[in-house]
Order: C-alpha cells, then sequence, then structure tokens
C-alpha cells in the first residue's frame, strides 16, 4: 500500500492579529475591511465575520461587498458576498445595482434584480437608472422591456431619470422607434436626454433624422446650450453621411454661440471634414491641434486614404507614436483600397511584430489586399491566420475569403469555404456567383443561383449583376433576357445603370450592337461612363468603327479627361491609319497631362510578388527572362505562331511592331515562371488590363507546347490556358 504524504493545511493568518478573543467587534472589523489592501486580506476578513456571528454581520458584509467590488477583478466573488447577506435593504441593493452597472460584467447588476424580486425587496425610483443602464451596456432587451413594465406598473415610468434611461436603453438595443416613444412622451427634457436620443439616430445610420431633431432641439428654446457631447455627435453623423455643408453650419453654430472648442469638439471638427472628404480644411484644424491626439490623427489617416491620397496618410500615420487597432486599419485599409496591395501586407506585417492584434475590420482589408494581388500562397497564408487567430466562423470574413481565392485563380478553395460554411447569407451565395462569373463558368453561376432560391434565399440586385455578368462573358443571350425579366416581373427590383449596363455588354460581346443601342435609349435614365464604355468595348472587339466613335465621343462628353475613352478613340483612328487624328487625341491628352493607364504583370513566386512592365528590364533576372523568352517565342512558331501586329496601335514599322508586340508585360512574366517554377506546376500572372489578341493566342500554344496551365486574370476575367486552349472558348 502506498502512504500518502503528511500534509499540514496553513490556515490564513489574521491580517489584525489579536489574541484577545473579543477583538472581532464591528468596529475592528470594519476597520479592518477599509484598510484592506487586497483581495486576500479582504477574504481573511469576511471568514472572521462568518465565524464571529455578530448580530450586525448583514452591515458588514454590505461593507465589505463595496469593498470586493473595488479590489476584485471579477464580480464573481462580490456577487456571492451579497448572496450570503440573509436581508438584503433597497437603498444597499441600489448602491451595488450602481456598482455593478459600471463594471465590465453589467449583466450581473440582474442577478441582483433578480433577487430583489425574488425576495420581494422593494425596488423604488432609484433602482430603475443603474438597472437600465445595465441593460443598456448588456444589450438585455427582453430584462429591459421587463424593467420598463415593473417601472409603468410602480408609476415611475414617468420620472424623468428613469425616462431617461428609458431612452438610452432602446437606443442602445437598437430599438430607436420605441426610444422615439419615450422621449416624446417626455414633458422634460433636459441635454442628456436630447444628447441620447440624437445619438441614437446617428448609431443607427438614420443622420438625416439625427438634423432635424437636432433642429428641433436649437428651437426648443432649451436650457442649457447643446454641449460638447450633441455637437460631437451631429458632426460626426455629418462625417459619416458626408454631409460638409451641414458640417460647415455646425461649425458656424458653435462660432457664433461662443462655445468653447475643446479638443473632444475639434477632434469632432476634424474628423467630420475628414470624413466629408475636405481634407483641406481637417488639416487646418489638425494643424491647430496640440497635443496630436491618436483619435484625430487616426480621422486624417483615414480621410486621407478613402481619397487616394496614401502619401499624405502615411505621412501622418509615421507621426503617432502609440498606435491603437483602429489607427493601422486605416492605413491598412488605405493601401487595399488604393491599388497599394503590397503596402497593406507589409504594413499588416509591422502590425502584427508591434504586438497589436487584428480586428475583423483589419482582417477584411488584409483579406481584400490579397485578393487584390492575386497572390495564391499569400492567400492561403491568410486564410490560416483567420482560423488561428479566432475569425473562422465570422460570417462577413468568410466571405471575404471567397471573394479573395476566386481572385487568386482558386476556384476550389473558394467552394470549399462557402460549403464548409454553417451559415450563409445572401452576400455568400452572391459572392460565390460572381465568382463563377470572372471565371467564365457560366454554367455553375446560373446552378448557383437556381440552388439559392431552391433553399429561399432571395436575390438581391447585386445578385442579378452577377448572374447578368456570368451570361455576357459566356455568350447566354437568350438567359441574360430571361433573367433580366425575372428579376424586374418576379423580384419587383427595378433595374440600375449596372444592370443595364450588362444587357449592353451581354448584346455587345455577343455582337448584336444594335440590339446593345436599342437598351440605351430605352433606359428610364441617361446612360454613364460605364454604359457607354461597355458600348465602345463592343464596337472595338467587333470592328464598328464608327458606332465606337460615336460611343466614346459621347463618354468624353461627359468625362472630357476620361483616358480610358481618349485611348479607345486613338485606337480607333489607328486601326484606320488615321494617324493625323491619332495625333490629334494624343495631343490633346499631352496638353491635359492625361496618360494611359501603363500595362503590368504580376506573379508570385516563393511568397514573393515579381512586377513587370512592357520591356522591362529592370529584374534581377532579367538577361534570364529575354533569354527564356526568345526560346518560348521559336518554340512556339514552330507550332504555328505568327504575332498578331494589329494590337501594336501606332505608327511603326511592321518589323517594330512585332518586336514592340513580343516584349508585353505577360510574356515576361510567363517567361519567368517558366524558368523558375517546377516543371507541371501552374503559372499564375496578374494583368491590370485587358489581355491582348496577341498575348492570348500566346498563352493557349504556351500552355500545349510546355504543357503547363497558366492562369491570367486581366481586368474583367480569369482565363484559364490547358492544352492550348482557354476557358474563355475565344469570347472574351
Amino acid at each position: 500500500m502506498v502512504s500518502l504524504p503528511h500534509t499540514t493545511l496553513a490556515l490564513p493568518s489574521n491580517p489584525n492579529p489579536n489574541p484577545n478573543p473579543n477583538a472581532n467587534t464591528p468596529t475592528t472589523l470594519l476597520t479592518a475591511i477599509s484598510s484592506s489592501k487586497n483581495l486576500r486580506q479582504l477574504k481573511q476578513v469576511h471568514a472572521q465575520i462568518l465565524k464571529s456571528n455578530l448580530d450586525r454581520s448583514d452591515d458588514l458584509l454590505f461593507n465589505l461587498l463595496l469593498s470586493s467590488c473595488t479590489l476584485s477583478p471579477s464580480l464573481h466573488y462580490p456577487l456571492s458576498v451579497f448572496n450570503q447577506i440573509s436581508k438584503p435593504q433597497t437603498h444597499l441593493c441600489n448602491k451595488l445595482l450602481r456598482e455593478f452597472s459600471r463594471r465590465a460584467e453589467p449583466d450581473k447588476a440582474l442577478l441582483v434584480y433578480e433577487r430583489m424580486r425574488r425576495e420581494d425587496v422593494a425596488v423604488d425610483r432609484f433602482s430603475f437608472p443603474p438597472l437600465l443602464k445595465a441593460v443598456s451596456r448588456a444589450s438585455a432587451l427582453t430584462e429591459g422591456v421587463e424593467i420598463h413594465g415593473l417601472a409603468w406598473k410602480l408609476g415611475f415610468d414617468s420620472d424623468p431619470f428613469v425616462e431617461t434611461a428609458l431612452v438610452r436603453m432602446y437606443a442602445a438595443c437598437e430599438r430607436i422607434m420605441e426610444a422615439r416613444l419615450v422621449f416624446d412622451k417626455m414633458s422634460c427634457r433636459d441635454v442628456v436626454a436630447w444628447s441620447i436620443m440624437i445619438n441614437g439616430y446617428c448609431q443607427s445610420g438614420l443622420f438625416d433624422t439625427a438634423f432635424y431633431l437636432f433642429e428641433e432641439m436649437k428651437n426648443s428654446n432649451m436650457e442649457p446650450d447643446p454641449d460638447e457631447m450633441i455637437l460631437s455627435a451631429i458632426l460626426s453623423a455629418c462625417g459619416r453621411a458626408g454631409k460638409l455643408t451641414y458640417g460647415k453650419a455646425i461649425h458656424d453654430f458653435i462660432k457664433e454661440n461662443d462655445i468653447v472648442v475643446d479638443s473632444h469638439l475639434r477632434s469632432a471638427l476634424v474628423t467630420m471634414y475628414a470624413g466629408s472628404g475636405s481634407m483641406d480644411l481637417a488639416q487646418q484644424l489638425f494643424d491647430k491641434t496640440s497635443p496630436k491626439d491618436f483619435v484625430v490623427a487616426t480621422a486624417m489617416v483615414s480621410g486621407y486614404s478613402k481619397l487616394g491620397r496614401v502619401e499624405d496618410a502615411r505621412l501622418i500615420f509615421n507621426q503617432i507614436v502609440e498606435k491603437d487597432r483602429v489607427c493601422w486599419s486605416a492605413m491598412i485599409s488605405g493601401y487595399a483600397d488604393s491599388d497599394r496591395p503590397q503596402e497593406a501586407l507589409r504594413l499588416f506585417n509591422e502590425m502584427e511584430v508591434s504586438g497589436i492584434r487584428p480586428d475583423q475590420v483589419t482582417m477584411l482589408s488584409v483579406i481584400s489586399a490579397c485578393g487584390h494581388l492575386g497572390a495564391l500562397d499569400q492567400a492561403k497564408w491568410v486564410h490560416l491566420y483567420v482560423g488561428k487567430n479566432g475569425f473562422g466562423r465570422v460570417l462577413s470574413v468568410n466571405n471575404a475569403l471567397i471573394d479573395m481565392y476566386a481572385k487568386c485563380g482558386s476556384l476550389e478553395r473558394a467552394k470549399e469555404v462557402f460549403e464548409k460554411m454553417r451559415r450563409r447569407n445572401v452576400i455568400s451565395w452572391t459572392t460565390m456567383i460572381s465568382a463563377f462569373a470572372m471565371h467564365g463558368d457560366a454554367s455553375n453561376a446560373l446552378n448557383f443561383f437556381n440552388q439559392m432560391k431552391d433553399e429561399n434565399v432571395e436575390p438581391n440586385r447585386v445578385t442579378f449583376v452577377g448572374v447578368l455578368y456570368a451570361c455576357s462573358h459566356a455568350g447566354l443571350v437568350e438567359e441574360g433576357r430571361k433573367i433580366f425579366e425575372l428579376m424586374i416581373n418576379e423580384y419587383n427590383i427595378t433595374p440600375k445603370h449596372e444592370h443595364y449596363g450588362c444587357m449592353v455588354d451581354l448584346y455587345g460581346r455577343a455582337g448584336l450592337l444594335t440590339e446593345a443601342l436599342e437598351v440605351i435609349e430605352a433606359m428610364p435614365f441617361a446612360p454613364n461612363v460605364v454604359i457607354w464604355g461597355s458600348l465602345m468595348a463592343a464596337c472595338q472587339i467587333h470592328g464598328e468603327m464608327e458606332l465606337g466613335e460615336f460611343a466614346a465621343k459621347q463618354l468624353l462628353e461627359m468625362e472630357p479627361e476620361h483616358d480610358g475613352a481618349l485611348v479607345a478613340l486613338s485606337n480607333i483612328y489607328a486601326k484606320q491609319r488615321r494617324w493625323e487624328d491619332v495625333g490629334m487625341v494624343r495631343k490633346k491628352m499631352k496638353n491635359s497631362d492625361i496618360s494611359k493607364e501603363r500595362g503590368y504583370s504580376r506573379i508570385e513566386l516563393n511568397n514573393e510578388v515579381h512586377e513587370f512592365l512592357m520591356a522591362d528590364r529592370s529584374h534581377k533576372q532579367a538577361d534570364q527572362i529575354y533569354q527564356k523568352l526568345d526560346e518560348v517565342v521559336s518554340e512556339l512558331k514552330r507550332v504555328g505562331y505568327t504575332p498578331n501586329t494589329c494590337c501594336v496601335l501606332v505608327d511603326l514599322e511592321e518589323e517594330e511592331r512585332k518586336e514592340a508586340i513580343l516584349l508585353h508585360s505577360e510574356k515576361l512574366a510567363l517567361s519567368y515562371g517558366l524558368i523558375s517554377k517546377t516543371k507541371g506546376s501552374s503559372i499564375r500572372i496578374v494583368k491590370n488590363l485587358r489581355i491582348c489578341e496577341d498575348c492570348h493566342a500566346f498563352m493557349k500554344l504556351a500552355s500545349k507546347v510546355y504543357e503547363r496551365e497558366i492562369i491570367v486574370r486581366d481586368r474583367t476575367r480569369f482565363h484559364h490556358y490547358k492544352h492550348g486552349f482557354c476557358s474563355c472558348k475565344d469570347y472574351w
């Protein structure tokens, strides 16, 4: 038999050791409670109270309870002390409700309330404000409605403090109509009540209603004048709603009424101007702010980022000493939204090193950047990171992952994410349909659309854009017509510009240019730049120079410096050998400082993204790349490749045109992929412009000769080249 080791249990020592057995009097115990420096000492006093069996133990326990609220990081211990008080009094419970309502676990106040009700402890007018505050912070609507009912039953619902707490509770629980009903019944509204109601509308995104209420408040002769809380809330609403004019009016109101602009209000003004895109005014106020509050600085970063002025944003970002998660996220989002995905991902790595944990907003920007970059290996890493850091079940994150994988060329992984999702919404289905459309897989896009309907998920306006896009890129004219009619007749969705644009594109790609023009003429509103651009592009594909010229000129009337239209017009003239007209267009572009967007191609290798421009020799392996390109061209010529020089729309000699066409960025990226990737592995290329006819033919032949799958994402879609064929079936 194994003998257990002898142990001696050491009892906690008395914090106030006294050999006198009568030392545990109420007075000495109260002194011990007040002098306790930590929870351990307090628990020792607690043990002495229970042992002493004094008549005043409830009073002592209550004092101990209040002290424990200060010393205990959690409310579990204070609650256990509360449960040992045999007959809690109303005024003592109210003190406890106030204390619990302020803590990180406000729902624990409801446990105190439950015991009060269970043991018939009276609830008075002072019980309701802290109770409702706890409900607001815990978003416990069901309990809040019950408490409202009790307040009405006891006649306290007309107490101004209870009314204000009810308005706050309903607003916090996103029941803004109920909040307004209580607010409208208030006989006396102070600045706090107005502030809560206005802020409630702002938090609900009902900015116009918030503005109307603010005007009503100004005309109500309320005393005192609106404080910085209300003004900050209204200014925030102006920034979020982009209401610059109204924001300026509020600024004027502040000046006219000599309202002191403290750091909080100045921060709100900067945020409003930045949110409204008025960065010059925001910068003026920001320059006057001292010290530079990081909240204001973050608003500046966000404001500049939204306007695409990421260099200005980064300048301010670098000046912020202690950056929080919101600040990092704003800058990462700025890069992601400004076609700077590599900088976004680099900054995310810096954020990780700094020890700041990302939140859902950060991850959505990172996933977006990864999708924009089109780098599959990095996409896989981001997906792993999402899973390891607790974002794997977040619906919006999973929807973003589907889009990311689709943009990185992996429909299989996109579908895998979709199928593993425990919950899906209309965005999940729409993203998957759009993914199939992007890859030219109209069959699966339509199948998913039908499956979505079978599962009683109602498609929205964006869903129909995805389905129509799929039909357009696959030449499914009749199916596209039926989908368009279904949207109007069965789902009562009024077509917008984007739907008409899809129909113009559908007819235009199919060569039905008359029908495309009829759609434009039948639209109930004026066509926008995108619609004229679709018709213009279709005319270029099908050689309809006259109509293409007309479409380009219509577009330029709306946007005279539209680089795409000017380039298209120049190309139309070049194809007709109208070199004088080409010169005039290019002269206009030069005089207006308009330049054609430079084409580039990216390829990922060993977690590093390599970028190539046309005729680019900046890569460290440039000599090997060009040597490989010469080899590839020779091999392809053996199986029938001839450079298609009609894609070169400049006035050059034929040999010069052939040389130019062979130096396109995607051909350089392909050559680098062939010398760097293992034999038989897929080569993935991202091109920022539409792939030209010559490169399309080049990729098809290369996939056959080198027995590789080549996946190219251009501006509008994916091309999967395999065994000499393309997934687009030459319809793009």
